[in-house]
């Protein structure tokens, strides 16, 4: 498996777009459309083989913002770093997965062992490199990846998880990653945790409350000058491309707060 990790995203600030202007879909009788026979249907199977299904059937309410964000953001609104027009990078993609946890919505995020020699405790979504088995990067081999790869580093069973949406592919320059964000609900919660010590560090989530608190944000300041947005929850500094996602998912679902961007935290010069 091949973690993810890298500076911030680069999106633009808030302000650049209105993230009241988000508006939800239509609305979703307590929260549900499908009944649990058909729900199961539109779980994947195996990551390994057959078609990866993408349905916003019986996703709950609270997602609606960000299905309509994800259907309307722009790269560009996302990150000033996209995929190379020559087709250069290697393909890859995350797992955005939603789940609801005691204190409501909540994001599954892992954190890369200590031991690593790049990016070392870094809290990250789950995510890696497509293998050839994964299929066309074009077509559904990210969202394939997506799965396999969070399979394969916490545990997580992905048939009790329901595709609904890809943001725009981006790209990590220091890595030479492009990278394919999944997004997902975690309509039939199961066991994770660390399958891999060597790789991953711990596996958690974070309430969506936690994400939005002004007192849990602030100004990741790299050494060699970069900047970004941060989160400091559950215990970790979440940072780099991961950190940039969130930001921009939650300005542009209307969840954002408003935070004092002059608060800086200092990365460590190995980050």
């Amino acid at each position: 498996m091949t973690h993810i990790s890298g500076t911030h995203t680069g999106g633009p600030q808030a302000g650049d777009a209105d993230a009241g202007t988000a508006r939800t879909g239509t609305a979703r009788a307590n929260g549900t459309h499908a009944d649990a026979a058909h729900a199961k249907n539109l779980h994947p199977r195996s990551t390994r083989t057959g078609p990866v299904p993408l349905s916003k059937e019986g996703l709950p309410g609270w997602l609606d913002p960000v299905v309509y964000a994800a259907e309307t953001v722009e790269p560009l609104q996302l990150s000033r770093f996209l995929p190379p027009e020559n087709g250069a990078g290697r393909q890859s993609a995350v797992l955005i997965l939603f789940g609801e946890g005691e204190r409501g919505p909540e994001l599954l995020l892992m954190e890369r062992a200590g031991s690593l020699r790049s990016h070392a405790g870094q809290p990250a979504f789950p995510g890696g490199a497509l293998d050839p088995e994964d299929g066309d990067p074009t077509a559904d081999g990210p969202l394939r990846a997506a799965l396999r790869e969070a399979e394969e580093e916490t545990g997580l069973d992905p048939r009790g998880v329901q595709l609904f949406g890809v943001l725009p592919k981006l790209y990590i320059p220091v890595s030479g990653f492009v990278v394919t964000p999944v997004l997902g609900w975690w309509r039939e919660r199961s066991p994770v945790g660390v399958v891999d010590p060597n790789e991953t560090a711990r596996v958690f989530t974070v309430p969506v409350a936690d994400l939005t608190d002004p007192a849990n944000r602030a100004t990741a300041v790299h050494p060699r000058g970069h900047q970004g947005p941060a989160f400091l929850v559950e215990s970790a500094l979440v940072w780099g491309f991961t950190a940039g996602i969130i930001d921009r998912l939650l300005h542009y679902a209307g969840w954002e707060r408003p935070w004092d961007g002059d608060r800086q935290v200092p990365l460590d010069w190995r980050s």
